[in-house]
């Protein structure tokens, strides 16, 4: 018994105008395209150079740095330019002066080289000081502390004293300021020995030099400044000494001898002290 094929109800093709079948190609589906892989956005999107990052930070620090330079010198141009203005106004309503000082006398009653047995000479000395101060001002009142009072001789001291009441320079006013000076066996060097001794044989005599140092305060009506250091300076002053007050050996005094202080001149300078040190 033979077997037979029957053809398939569903042609591969749609037959064409003879019947016979064509092939069609079916559309069969491709597979899908590979999906696009999109780069994940990183946690940190942007991380700079470390290096980068601390030039800018200099930068910033140096730009704030510049910053505060230029405001504080523009605040201390300003406070100096207020200053100005105000000393400006306070000169044209009264006219400020300097006080004045002056030697009015200088005596000598003892002057005493003392030369001993390991050849160290000490100086002995008693003087009598007589100074003026004056004050030119109007409406301007000074105030003195108490005075320390050095002589010197060619920078070497050879007596001091001090005035230690306080002074009141009223305007338009004199005043005496009279004080003691002394020393009590003061070791010299050999070279300052020698150049009195020098000095005592010229006929002019010994060059001395008075320093006062002390605090004052400034009265303008019912305005008073901070008390602020002083320094007068006094030059120009030449004195014989005693008779028998410059030899080897210890003499008594002998009458006080006059300084001559016709051509002495006073200075006064301002002393300001910044933590240690006096300028």
């Amino acid at each position: 018994m033979t077997d037979r094929v029957y053809p398939s109800s569903k042609p591969n093709g749609n037959s064409n105008g003879n019947g016979n079948a064509t092939t069609a190609t079916t559309n069969s589906r491709l597979p899908p395209p590979p999906p696009i892989k999109t780069q994940q956005p990183s946690r940190h999107p942007y991380r700079p150079n470390p290096v980068t990052n601390q030039r800018a930070r200099r930068r910033s620090r140096r730009g704030c740095f510049c910053l505060c330079c230029f405001w504080l010198v523009l605040v201390i141009i300003l406070l100096l330019l207020i200053a100005a203005i105000a000393g400006c106004i306070l000169y044209l309503l009264y006219r400020p002066h300097r006080p004045t000082f002056s030697i009015a006398s200088l005596r000598i009653s003892e002057f005493n080289l003392t030369t001993s047995a390991d050849d160290t000479t000490r100086l002995t000395s008693k003087l009598n000081l007589t100074i003026s101060t004056r004050n030119p001002n109007k409406k301007i009142t000074y105030y003195y502390d108490s005075i320390a009072i050095t002589c010197l001789s060619d920078e070497t001291q050879v007596a001091s004293g001090n005035f230690a009441s306080s002074i009141v320079s009223s305007p338009n006013n004199i005043t005496i300021i009279r004080s003691s000076l002394s020393s009590n066996s003061l070791l010299l060097e050999t070279e300052t020995v020698n150049r009195m001794r020098s000095d005592l044989k010229k006929k002019s005599g010994l060059p001395l030099k008075i320093l006062l140092d002390t605090e004052a305060r400034v009265k303008i009506e019912s305005l008073r400044s901070k008390k602020i250091g002083i320094r007068i300076k006094c030059e120009g002053i030449h004195s014989l000494i005693p008779k028998g007050g410059g030899g080897k050996s210890k003499n008594s005094s002998a009458s006080s001898v006059a300084a001559t202080v016709s051509a002495a001149k006073c200075k006064l300078d301002l002393r300001i002290k910044i933590w240690k040190w006096t300028f």
